[in-house]
């Protein structure tokens, strides 16, 4: 008897996925809720769980393939046991006949098999996601992780070692490749994808244009140094720049509406409330989470809910849920450096904020030129509803905001 396993359901209006990767193979012994598939959404990724306790058993869809929510996609059989190698691994034909060796030489004993280690197999979203995009075989990867396991700094590395070493000799009837001139080309996954088609469709659709301005971060880095101890005591949360920004977002788009609202069709729909979508770099591409009710929760929850998703991006665990909405983003590439971009919106919003690194620069202050900590910030918009009056208003606001935090207090 086989128990069918389909598509689950996938999150509003979602209704197709690609199979990421098969995580058993037929014949292996799956157990009940055990995740045997993962699918790659516009969004996220989601493991397929197995329904019963059994044995893998017919695979009727290919890596890489489109699947719909309900379709059939595998079949679990009842055993508990292991089914016969696939029929992939067939024996190789057999030689010619060699002479038969002395009655008194003894055949060379098979050589031994390295056994796994103890939980090599079991793999973690975020390596999953990491094998699949680097295109490496866990099997040969060592894995340096509690028990054995594979971990995802595992993976980079045996990436880049795969990347170092010479390439295997290739058998062609046409030229011979021109050495260290390789290619490889690497199908793209189904979020990096929609990441495309959406950054695009925002440029081709938006009138984007971009403010700039810079911020003294004297205040902010004063305030942080001087309460942070107590900050991580009272909340067990580190008390960082972004809850700032995201206070100091809250002023600017209450007293600009424009920036929390966006088009749809030929109205233009506001909202009484903030959610923040917050950039963050994901395995597999950019993802923006939503830390919804910004106006109403404190430096606290928002720096909670902030790492929490920084967790969940890294471990592939975001759900269609967590990145649901949105009314504005923030985008940090001061973390990784960036002295100064122009952010592209996240449809369908209108605006969003980019950070950048801290550097001390001179600038003057009463008529004196002082070394202070800066750092770039700007507004990109959509200039079919915002305008440029209203975006260098919203920017500055922010701006004065981190200048002198009090503002944020007292609502000014």
């Amino acid at each position: 008897m086989s128990t069918e396993v389909k598509v689950p359901t996938l999150g509003e209006s979602v209704s197709e996925a690609t199979i990421g990767q098969w995580l058993k193979q037929p014949g292996e012994a799956v157990a009940a809720d055990e995740p045997i598939a993962s699918l790659e959404t516009d969004k996220v990724a989601i493991d397929v769980m197995a329904p019963n306790a059994g044995v893998m058993g017919q695979q009727l869809a290919k890596e890489g393939d489109t699947v719909t929510v309900g379709a059939l996609i595998a079949t679990i059989e009842e055993g508990t046991g292991a089914a016969p190698a696939p029929a992939t691994q067939a024996a190789p034909a057999a030689p010619e006949p060699a002479p038969a060796p002395a009655p008194t030489e003894a055949p060379a004993p098979a050589p031994a098999v390295e056994e796994a280690p103890a939980g090599a197999s079991v793999l973690s979203p975020a390596v999953r996601r990491a094998v699949l995009e680097y295109g490496i075989d866990p099997s040969t990867i060592k894995g340096t992780g509690k028990d054995g396991r594979i971990t995802k700094d595992d993976v980079v590395a045996a990436a880049q070692a795969k990347a170092a070493s010479p390439a295997p000799a290739v058998s062609r009837t046409a030229a011979a490749p021109v050495a260290g001139r390789n290619e490889e080309r690497v199908k793209m996954t189904r979020l990096r994808q929609t990441i495309a088609k959406r950054l695009k469709s925002a440029q081709d659709t938006a009138a984007l244009l971009t403010t700039f301005n810079d911020v003294d971060m004297s205040a902010v880095i004063e305030a942080r140094n001087k309460y942070k101890d107590v900050f991580e005591k009272k909340h067990g949360i580190r008390l960082g720049f972004m809850s700032f920004f995201a206070k100091a977002s809250v002023l600017a788009l209450k007293d600009i509406p424009a920036a929390n609202a966006y088009i749809e069709g030929d109205e233009i729909v506001y909202h009484d409330y903030v959610d923040i979508s917050v950039a963050v770099s994901a395995p597999n591409g950019l993802v923006v989470p939503v830390v919804r009710d910004c106006d109403k929760l404190s430096f606290a929850q928002i720096e909670k809910s902030i790492a929490d998703y920084g967790k969940k991006a890294k471990d592939g665990a975001l759900t269609m849920e967590d990145m649901k909405g949105g009314t504005f983003t923030i985008s940090n590439g001061g973390v990784f450096g960036s002295l100064m971009s122009t952010p592209i919106i996240n449809p369908p919003q209108s605006a969003v904020l980019g950070l950048h690194r801290i550097d001390e620069r001179p600038v003057v202050r009463d008529g004196e030129i002082v070394i202070r900590p800066m750092m770039y910030i700007a507004l990109s918009y959509d200039h079919r509803l915002i305008d440029g009056r209203e975006a260098v208003t919203a920017l500055k606001i922010i701006k004065e905001a981190i200048e002198d935090p009090t503002r944020l207090l007292i609502d000014l």
